[in-house]
């Protein structure tokens, strides 16, 4: 029998192992807090934060969300990123995407300062991805491997498949999967059998933000699959990068909605109390 790997009990989990640490460094005198840059026009974009929020009131973190309107000037935005990387109160910045096209994602991710930067997206972080070195990593890729950690899956010595190299998701994931000495297999746009490569995967993750692009003569078996697709159907549906099919033929398979996004907020989390922790040993 297949088993799915809901991801609400590991995100849980993590939940409760940060709500610790909240009260941990409140007795300290210091008080969590995170920064979210939101820019109108992009509604899934407002239901994430306002996601977030909740979450945090949840946790006892302080939330700050700064929205702007549409047409914001891009200086505008980087003078407030600015502010809050000097402001000793903000341990976290976040900004939404996507952002309207007259404002440069990477030229305002760019200005955040790596300790702050909790989804692991500037420069520094992405370099401390790749080399494994003290920082914060993305936390899409860290949840896929945490919630094959959670279900019992080793990555020590598997074979596993890679499906995707998108800059957000795949490549950090590549390295973080190199780094638990997994034997790692990247499959792509110009990939030209990407089931052969399926068949000898132990375990195999799907990051290509396709619908339902792995179809059940894809798999075997003894696979574990992770699908940390996210994609919206014309109907306004939210499915995954696997064809629902594909679950009757595997070992173990991760749910779109329900799997990998569900731990990847609570990651979020998670790395906001490490960040925490940065900011203080560097002071």
């Amino acid at each position: 029998m297949t088993t799915i790997m809901k991801a609400k009990e590991a995100a849980d989990q993590v939940y409760e192992t940060v709500k610790q640490h909240v009260g941990e460094w409140k007795g300290k005198g210091h008080e969590p807090r995170l920064a979210v840059i939101l820019v109108e026009g992009d509604p899934a974009s407002a239901y994430y934060a306002q996601s977030k929020q909740k979450i945090a009131q949840r946790l006892g973190v302080a939330f700050d969300l700064y929205e702007y309107p549409e047409g914001v000037h891009e200086e505008e935005i980087l003078q407030q990123v600015a502010r809050l990387n000097t402001d000793p109160r903000v341990h976290g910045i976040m900004l939404e995407l996507p952002l309207p096209k007259h404002l440069s994602a990477t030229t305002i991710v760019n200005a955040i300062t790596p300790w702050k930067d909790i989804d692991g997206v500037t420069p520094s972080n992405q370099r401390a991805t790749i080399t494994g070195e003290v920082g914060l990593y993305p936390a899409t890729p860290q949840a896929c491997i945490q919630l094959l950690k959670h279900y019992g899956y080793p990555l020590e010595g598997k074979n596993v498949t890679l499906v995707g190299r998108g800059q957000t998701v795949g490549l950090p994931l590549f390295h973080l999967l190199q780094h638990e000495q997994a034997t790692v297999t990247v499959c792509h746009s110009r990939t030209p059998d990407i089931a052969m490569h399926l068949h000898h995967a132990d375990i195999a993750i799907a990051a290509v933000g396709r619908a339902h692009m792995i179809q059940p003569n894809m798999v075997h078996a003894k696979l574990v699959f992770i699908d940390a697709g996210i994609n919206e159907t014309d109907e306004g549906k939210i499915v995954g990068d696997i064809s629902p099919d594909v679950a009757q033929h595997v070992q173990a398979i991760s749910p779109v909605p329900g799997g990998v996004g569900t731990l990847t907020t609570a990651i979020l989390y998670q790395n906001l109390m490490k960040a925490i922790r940065l900011q203080k040993e560097v002071r």
